[in-house]
């Protein structure tokens, strides 16, 4: 996520967030998230992406997209058709991103457990961002587990954005403790 309810940025528009720490340098078949663009860039993922609730696959699909900002891991959206509609009910509030626009939030509801605002929808987003329009993504500290191929993922540090870590992706990421001001 970008901007969320009363919380500023503390850097926005097409400045690189500066970075504490040392860039990790990526080897072979990985990407570091400090070569990733800002603005962000949205691109087809083109391994399955699978999503587990309470035990049971809540999301499946061959047909996500991925964004890509510089300092975070890439955040996964899901095509509506690919989810188990009845595990996500609307949740109350919303949140803006400088970039994709306006966000409105889900529940997920499987059985007898629930996991408020754990996903979030663009239901209109902004030029550049249209093939995430309806696309849920989700916290992936917030489900059982978020799998990309058949690699489980590390959430995003931090509780406030929702980035997928995977073994492909190396950092420094922003989100945990002291990297707000990258």
């Amino acid at each position: 996520m970008c901007i969320r309810d009363s919380i500023n940025a503390e850097y926005m528009g097409n400045q690189v967030p500066k970075m504490i720490g040392r860039r990790i340098e990526p080897g072979p078949g990985q990407e570091s998230v400090w070569d990733y663009p800002r603005p962000p860039r949205v691109e087809p993922v083109k391994k399955q992406v699978r999503v587990i609730f309470n035990g049971e696959v809540i999301a499946d699909t061959r047909n996500a997209k991925r964004i890509l900002e510089t300092s975070h891991p890439p955040t996964f959206y899901i095509p509506p058709e690919d989810l188990k509609k009845e595990a996500f009910k609307k949740a109350s509030g919303s949140s803006f991103c400088e970039w994709k626009g306006s966000a409105s939030y889900f529940d997920i509801v499987v059985g007898d457990k629930r996991e408020a605002k754990a996903a979030w929808t663009y239901p209109n987003p902004t030029a550049g961002f249209e093939s995430i329009k309806d696309h849920i993504s989700l916290y992936a500290g917030r489900v059982d587990a978020c799998y990309v191929g058949d690699e489980k993922v590390e959430p995003q540090p931090g509780g406030f954005y929702g980035g997928w870590i995977t073994k492909e992706i190396v950092g420094p990421f922003k989100g945990g403790p002291g990297t707000w001001g990258w």
